[in-house]
């Protein structure tokens, strides 16, 4: 049982969990940290680059958001497993509060200084690492079996949803009250994550002792020699670096179109940040539906080339609004891509290899963000944005034609099952995870 509330709830509904106390308190929690985070992830571009007014600043910024993120990966799955998830996410939770409180005091009392807000950001993105995992399982103790893929699918709902009203609120933030108040409301968000962790009602798990463990990273050697031996997972790992390496470092850049591209308000730049989250949330219920009917190599193709002629009509785009249209279809295409890249591993990967090659996808995009930021903010300064953006919308079209015409390997992503996902439940909910799981590390 879920909780303490009774005997489990029965039925189906599209907000089933809902009706479970400890999933409301921490879904409304997580609503309300996403939403501050993604406020934040306005703020820091605006400030470094009017900080620096340099393009590999931004970039080095996303490098060090999500560098932490890639190093700590294979212990933050392993403490996950072995200690209690809801102490982990009270530890981290707390220590994301705390320095991003540093950080909104800092910027209160003057200092704009660019290492110090690189240093908070580097310990903050630690933080975060560690808890990813935690927080991804402990979403399965909150409800009974039979109701975890519908409170699985509501978290993804959730990040999706953060990743809408987050940006649109920072943009109205920036421009009436400045930086620091993005900082700080981030840092209250954090404290309703603690409150909800502190009210939660658990019962006392008692964790068997782990003995025999590979070592974290014996364990991704392991996947990466199994991952060899499967074409269909070896195409969605090539993916997944291009969308990463040629579509992560798209957010920080935005603040460059509004500034010195469209030379719109601070507001403005906010909701041209939203309209990526808007595209996603949108177009979700078209790929849910008829995207289930439809080859997983043709859904990708049609998700890529959509998404790559996004990148490169937003690098065209004369006036904003342009720009916020092609936003929006890149938000939709990526939406696409991910989803349909984490069907095909969760149906071609062996139960027994599942955890270690889904970490190994999700640690690929977290390697490629960085690398991209850094290398697009640095071509920024070097040719400018929009040539920057139009030379990776160009680059991830050829990937797609080297994928789907050069070398057919496109095809391998429609291979049958070969993992035991037992029933097709069991086979919905791993998807669903693994999307709620890398909604986590998003960059649109």
């Amino acid at each position: 049982m879920a909780e303490g509330e009774g005997a489990p709830t029965k039925g189906k509904g599209a907000f089933i969990a809902f009706r479970y106390r400890n999933f409301r308190l921490m879904w409304s929690a997580s609503l309300l940290s996403s939403s501050g985070t993604w406020l934040q992830n306005v703020a820091v571009p605006f400030v470094i680059y009017r900080i620096t007014e340099s393009g590999f600043w931004l970039g080095f910024a996303g490098f060090l958001s999500y560098l932490p993120m890639v190093l700590i990966g294979p212990w933050s799955g392993s403490l996950a497993d072995r200690y209690p998830r809801r102490t982990i996410l009270l530890i981290t939770g707390t220590a994301q509060f705390f320095l991003t409180l540093v950080l909104a005091v800092t910027w209160a009392v003057g200092v704009h200084g660019i290492a110090a807000i690189l240093v908070l950001l580097l310990l903050n993105s630690f933080a975060a690492g560690l808890g990813i995992a935690s927080w991804q399982a402990f979403v399965t103790e909150l409800v009974p079996r039979e109701h975890l893929l519908n409170a699985v699918t509501l978290n993804s709902a959730q990040f999706n949803a953060a990743r809408a009203f987050g940006p649109a609120l920072g943009g109205i933030v920036l421009a009436t009250l400045g930086p620091g108040w993005c900082f700080f409301l981030n840092a209250l968000s954090f404290l309703a994550m603690v409150g909800a962790l502190l009210m939660v009602r658990m019962p006392k798990v008692e964790r068997p002792k782990v003995v025999g463990r590979s070592h974290p990273l014996t364990e991704m050697r392991e996947a990466l020699r199994y991952v060899r031996t499967e074409a269909g997972i070896v195409v969605c790992l090539l993916i997944v670096f291009a969308l990463g390496f040629l579509g992560g470092p798209l957010f920080n850049l935005l603040v460059v179109f509004a500034d010195d591209v469209y030379k719109v308000g601070d507001g403005a730049y906010g909701l041209l940040a939203a309209c990526m989250g808007a595209g996603a949330i949108l177009f979700a219920p078209l790929v849910a539906g008829r995207g289930s009917r439809i080859a997983r190599s043709r859904l990708v193709a049609i998700a890529m080339v959509a998404y790559g002629l996004a990148l490169i009509a937003l690098g065209l785009a004369p006036v904003a609004i342009v720009g916020a249209a092609a936003l929006f279809v890149a938000g939709a295409g990526y939406l696409g891509i991910s989803s349909t890249l984490n069907t095909t591993v969760q149906l071609q990967v062996t139960e027994e290899m599942r955890g270690k090659v889904l970490a190994l996808y999700v640690m690929t995009l977290t390697v490629a963000i960085p690398i991209g930021s850094l290398i697009q903010g640095w071509l920024v300064d070097l040719i400018g944005v929009q040539a920057t953006v139009i030379s990776a919308g160009t680059v991830f079209l050829g990937v797609f034609a080297v994928l789907r015409f050069a070398t057919s390997r496109l095809s391998t992503m429609d291979d049958l099952s070969r993992g035991s996902l037992g029933t097709q439940d069991d086979a919905e909910l791993r998807i669903a995870e693994a999307e709620s799981a890398e909604a986590a590390v998003d960059p649109i």
